[in-house]
């Protein structure tokens, strides 16, 4: 009887692991299709795009479009001038939201609890409320119109308080005695917590830095506002005057499409494997 109940279980754990499995994989089918049909219109004359009914598979592949997209579509040009903004301002986001997330978790200080509420309250500020009022400090009083600093600068206070509340959390279940082993042997805080607290939270920092680096991709409203120069526009700004110059040349738009949001594709597919990381504490047990 305990054979066959074991096998009866085993069984139904092994069906629905598979009708899990296969959930998953539509959903994967789902979310992947949007990026598919860029791709796939992309490789295509603009009768077959516009054809019904469409079809998932193009009959001939023309790569020519991509060529053709870079003509007037200066990749390289936009490329630059979105990581100029990128690199600074995640790598001030990343770095600042450890050192305000390490004073949570750790420090004791007066008021502690009183700026962490004042974070938190954060949440609750709408960003369009606070955009014109920061394009009259950035523009008028600091004179930082159509520059790069206004979409840098701010990410130096953590780039929002989900990143210093993660960071804050993930310190927590680091258990204090080592912070306490470290300082008896003379470590210093910033030792303890570059060389021990860092390296043990990096899945969360990763997630930390994905995410700065998808809001900063994708922020495209304050990139307008406070980008008026050509030769300072970002693929946000570019993309969106390039499709609106081709007009129905959708092949070709799609195809400078395409190669906007390839750079974050790849970027997400080194990280995807820290993104799923949720063991803090492994092999530290003892």
């Amino acid at each position: 009887m305990k054979k066959v109940g074991l096998s009866g279980r085993k069984k139904r754990e092994k069906w629905q692991n598979g009708f899990a499995t296969a959930v998953v994989f539509l959903l994967a089918l789902i979310v992947l299709l949007p990026i598919w049909w860029i791709f796939r219109s992309s490789l295509m004359s603009v009768g077959a795009v516009n054809a019904y009914p469409p079809s998932f598979i193009p009959y001939e592949w023309l790569w020519s479009n991509y060529s053709k997209a870079l003509e007037t579509f200066e990749y390289w040009r936009y490329f630059r001038n979105t990581f100029m903004i990128i690199l600074p301002a995640v790598l001030f986001g990343t770095v600042t939201a450890i050192f305000c997330g390490y004073s949570f978790a750790r420090l004791t200080f007066r008021g502690k609890k009183v700026f962490f509420s004042i974070c938190v309250s954060t949440i609750l500020l709408p960003s369009m409320v606070t955009l014109i009022p920061l394009y009259i400090v950035w523009t008028k009083f600091l004179g930082l119109g159509d520059t790069y600093w206004p979409l840098i600068l701010p990410y130096l206070t953590g780039g929002g308080f989900f990143n210093i509340f993660l960071i804050k959390q993930f310190m927590m279940t680091i258990p204090k005695d080592l912070d306490e082993a470290a300082s008896i042997d003379g470590a210093g805080r910033m030792r303890i917590l570059w060389t021990i607290l860092v390296p043990s939270i990096k899945p969360a920092i990763v997630v930390v830095s994905m995410m700065l680096f998808i809001q900063i991709w994708n922020d495209m409203l304050q990139q307008i506002i406070y980008i008026n120069s050509m030769d300072k526009f970002t693929f946000a700004i570019a993309l969106t005057n390039f499709t609106g110059s081709f007009g129905t040349n959708w092949p070709v738009a799609l195809a400078a499409t395409f190669m906007t949001i390839l750079p974050g594709i790849v970027i997400y597919a080194i990280g995807q494997k820290s993104f799923v990381e949720g063991i803090v504490l492994t092999g530290m047990k003892n």
